[in-house]
């Protein structure tokens, strides 16, 4: 039966591929599942729709698993138009819904959120039931992914053709399956300073500086599997720097049916050699006249880039080409509108690129808002009039708001080094472009945002899933900043704040380049912490970037005094942290449970910056990262507290006693979080008696704990006032019974022991519904050396009574717990009878040797780790020859 009101699943579209899993009601199947269908839409190529294919699985999987408590089955269709994804659970208890009434699910409740999300990002999307199944299907259709168009372009003046250097230079580099160089060319190795032994063999990643903002574009494996791929990244040359390239990706295969992909690559600024023109399209009409033209296309040129970075490069470029400028600038407004983020420049130094942010009011007067047209025919003469062009060499300037629906979004600036080279009529043909691209840049920003969002959205769900994974306080500073690095900053610190008295402390440090790690922490060390603030959001932290300046500084100043001195053997390090940490650095405070517990500090290299949206993804991270290292915090001091707990109820030593070998072992079982209820003690009593006991409270945890430590203080208390055996576990048992509500019942096997002068020892017995000891005898036989009797804290009269047993030289006595004799594999339990096959054959070894290899037989009877705490104690008389 369909769910009312949504579109049925239509199967005529031809299934190409398809891939199927099976997840177990599990908390971690929803990472899993996630990872699944990540994998394989990646595997076919589909890298653009694979952020909204994991959020939408991922909430799907989510109800099945951890709402209807079933297995999730997960299917992925790959057909000619897109993908389809069905998740089905196993709830035949779930009514069907009426379809009267029918309403979905509010964003502020539990259940149906993931419907929401269907309605939201999937083309299409629908719901069907049956007896036993609920299927729930979505369809992603796939982006118009155009390849290569034959195009020819009209006759341009000499002045209007591209600019190139004399010697155009393509670089061609092969890669092969695996993504490693496997040809690389001459014009490669002039442009790039690699010569082919250099690179062939390596991955391409090694070189390519790819951009790793979350949700925007594609990554570099996704793009070398592409049939054809174009676009911009960097090259790290071997000279350190990064040159920003353009490049055009083809997949081919050669006689074998071996693929491989072959990368053109020229310079950034030479991208007309290879950036293949989209075919506009046919007018019915035949070609349009000049004067009936897009004014967009006339100032943009056609085909207009279709991403926002090509976009606004292309204005730029075009704006400063109109006015004959030599450098210009556009910028895009904040949400507030009170700062302007530097997102395209041309013919301004690096440091003027990329995410650098201005205020939109620098003045009183109109020239000093972006919000009007100003020129600025002399900028000597107004220092800090454009804060963006100060230190540039540039003395004119023209610039313009970018306005929709009355709405600032931006602002597009022309520079001329020269005084007095624009006017108004400049600025009203530079206003007039502006007026004709506004909408088109922020549609292409609103789209941007709209990618970034998904992203973040899918990199927020896995960063919540593996901090929630671990309690570990360094694998959560560890996570913390390997997840940060390089997707968000090109370096992280993670600092700690003990208390609210401690300063903060610098507890992990990660770079990409591991080798500068070292050098950042050195750095960081140096200087002073940043101050811990409980406002939220980002603040810049100029201390990193000032400290490396000095210290690079320093360093050059000692090479010029004494090249040849030990001393300016430092100064590449310094220069390297300097670089490193050269951009900008911003702190967010670790805030948790109302106090700051730390600041996550992240930085960029040389002259970058950090876009608003990094940072607002950022600081939703570290609220994420701040409970999950607070949770580590208190696991952290529970479990100590725990540990030092159940470290006081067993005894601190075990006394030598004289003629009597001794050896115990105690393994609590968990990760040592709970307070394990099993416990032993020797002790001596008087005149060369000794008491012993192993008991078995129920439960674990704090009243298992008081009941644990009350038995074996009584237990030492009521021996040495002289009690025998039964009366001492009869006065305990009232003690237990006292308790009340906290009480827990007990079993317990307690014994007095006194060595003789013939070697024997002579031992009184008590097993107060305990596992029955066993006596190993000298001629391999085992048998029980007590009988059962009523346990403890259940009955207010109980009558015991007490059993002597004589240990000859050679023979042993075991006492173990019930985590050792209910040891399980499946429906096996090693059981008394399988115990007592293991100490058969323990004749003639030693006591510490018997629990040994008691030990070793409970640990090899099953592969999963013990789930009950397990006390051992061997009690052997050695032949007079040993002694």
């Amino acid at each position: 039966m369909a769910e009312p009101g949504v579109e049925t699943r239509t199967r005529s579209s031809v299934i190409t591929a398809r891939a199927a899993a099976s997840f177990d009601p599990v908390g971690r199947s929803v990472a899993t599942a996630r990872a699944f269908v990540r994998d394989t839409l990646q595997g076919w190529g589909y890298a653009e729709i694979v952020d909204d294919a994991v959020v939408l699985t991922s909430e799907l999987v989510t109800n099945a698993v951890i709402h209807a408590g079933t297995a999730a089955d997960v299917l992925c269709l790959r057909a000619d138009d897109g993908v389809r994804i069905e998740v089905a659970d196993r709830y035949p208890e779930r009514e069907i819904p009426l379809q009267q009434g029918r309403s979905m699910a509010g964003p502020d409740r539990e259940n149906g959120r993931g419907l929401l999300l269907c309605a939201a990002l999937a083309t299409r999307w629908g719901v069907e039931y049956s007896p036993t199944r609920k299927h729930v299907w979505f369809h992603l259709d796939l982006p118009e992914r155009p390849v290569g168009t034959r195009s020819a372009g009209p006759v341009l003046p000499d002045p209007l053709l591209p600019v190139t250097e004399s010697r155009v230079r393509v670089a061609v580099v092969q890669i092969d399956r695996g993504g490693a160089i496997s040809a690389w060319n001459e014009d490669a190795e002039e442009l790039f300073g690699y010569g082919a032994e250099q690179v062939t063999g390596k991955p391409l990643g090694d070189l390519a500086a790819w951009p790793h903002t979350p949700g925007i574009g594609t990554g570099l494996a996704e793009a070398l599997r592409l049939s054809r791929w174009e676009g911009s990244y960097g090259i790290r040359c071997a000279d350190g720097r990064v040159i920003p390239v353009y490049a055009s990706h083809l997949r081919v295969r050669d006689a074998q049916g071996e693929p491989s992909t072959v990368c053109l690559l020229v310079r950034e600024y030479e991208r007309a050699v290879l950036q293949t023109p989209q075919r506009p399209a046919a007018s019915e009409n035949g070609p349009e006249s000049r004067s009936s033209a897009d004014p967009f296309e006339v100032f943009i040129g056609s085909p207009a880039p279709d991403d926002l970075d090509g976009l606004l490069q292309r204005t730029v470029e075009r704006a400063r080409d109109m006015l004959d400028g030599d450098s210009a600038f556009l910028l895009l407004a904040t949400d507030d509108e009170t700062e302007l983020e530097v997102r395209a420049t041309t013919g301004l130094p690096s440091a003027r690129q990329r995410f650098a942010r201005v205020p939109v009011e620098t003045g009183a007067s109109r020239y000093g808002s972006a919000r009007m047209p100003a020129v600025h025919e002399d900028l000597a003469a107004v220092p800090g009039a454009v804060p963006l062009l100060e230190g540039t060499g540039m003395r004119s300037v023209v610039t313009v708001p970018l306005k929709v629906e009355g709405r600032l979004t931006g602002s597009l600036g022309v520079a001329a080094e020269g005084a007095n080279r624009y006017s108004n009529e400049e600025a009203l043909r530079l206003q007039f472009a502006a007026d004709r691209i506004a909408l088109a840049v922020e549609s292409a920003r609103l789209g941007e945002l709209e990618r970034l969002r998904r992203g973040s959205l899918s990199f927020l769900v896995e960063a919540s899933d593996l901090l929630a994974g671990t309690l570990d306080r360094d694998q959560t500073l560890a996570l913390m900043a390997q997840m940060t690095v390089p997707t968000l900053a090109t370096w992280c610190a993670v600092y700690t704040i003990a208390d609210q008295a401690s300063d903060p402390y610098l507890s992990y440090v990660l770079h990409e380049d591991e080798d500068l790690i070292d050098g950042l922490k050195d750095l960081l060390s140096s200087i002073s912490p940043p101050d811990p603030v409980t406002t939220p959001g980002a603040r810049v932290w100029s201390a990193p970037s000032d400290a490396a300046h000095r210290a690079a500084l320093s360093a050059s100043m000692r090479e010029l005094d004494g090249p040849g001195s030990p001393v300016s053997s430092g100064i590449h390090t310094a220069l390297a942290t300097a670089t490193a940490v050269g951009g900008e650095t911003v702190v967010l405070p670790l805030v948790a449970r109302n106090r700051v517990i730390g600041m996550l500090t992240l930085g960029k290299p040389s002259d970058d910056h950090f876009r608003q949206e990094i940072l607002e993804l950022a600081e939703d991270l570290s609220r994420r990262a701040a409970l999950a290292l607070d949770n580590a915090r208190l696991y952290s001091e529970r479990t100590a507290i725990s540990r030092s707990l159940q470290r006081s109820l067993l005894p601190p030593g075990l006394p030598d006693v004289p003629g009597v070998e001794v050896d115990v072992i105690y393994r609590a079982a968990g990760e040592g979080n709970e307070v394990g209820g099993d416990f032993y003690d020797l002790f001596p009593i008087r005149d060369g008696a000794y008491g012993f006991a192993i008991g078995d409270v129920c439960g674990t945890g704090p009243e298992a704990a008081a009941v644990t430590g009350l038995a074996r203080h009584a237990l030492r208390l009521l021996a040495r006032e002289g009690f025998g055996g039964p009366a001492v576990l009869e006065r305990l048992n009232a003690a237990i019974l006292d308790e009340g509500a906290r009480s827990r019942f007990l079993t317990l096997l307690y014994g007095e022991m006194r060595p003789q002068e013939d070697g024997s020892a002579v031992l009184k017995v008590v097993c107060a519904g305990h596992p029955l000891p066993l006596r190993l005898s000298q001629d391999g036989t085992v048998r029980p050396a007590a009988d059962p009797q009523p346990l403890l804290g259940v009955m207010d009269d109980l009558e015991l009574y007490e059993q002597t047993v004589t240990l000859d030289p050679g023979d042993v006595l075991l006492c173990v717990t019930d985590g050792v004799t209910e040891r399980r594999e499946g429906t096996r339990m090693l059981g008394d009878d399988g115990l007592t096959e293991v100490l058969k054959s323990c004749t003639g070894l030693t006591a510490g040797a018997i629990t040994s290899r008691v030990l070793r037989a409970v640990e090899r009877f099953a592969q999963e780790p013990a789930s009950d705490d397990m006390a051992i104690l061997a009690l052997r008389i050695p032949e007079p020859h040993n002694r």
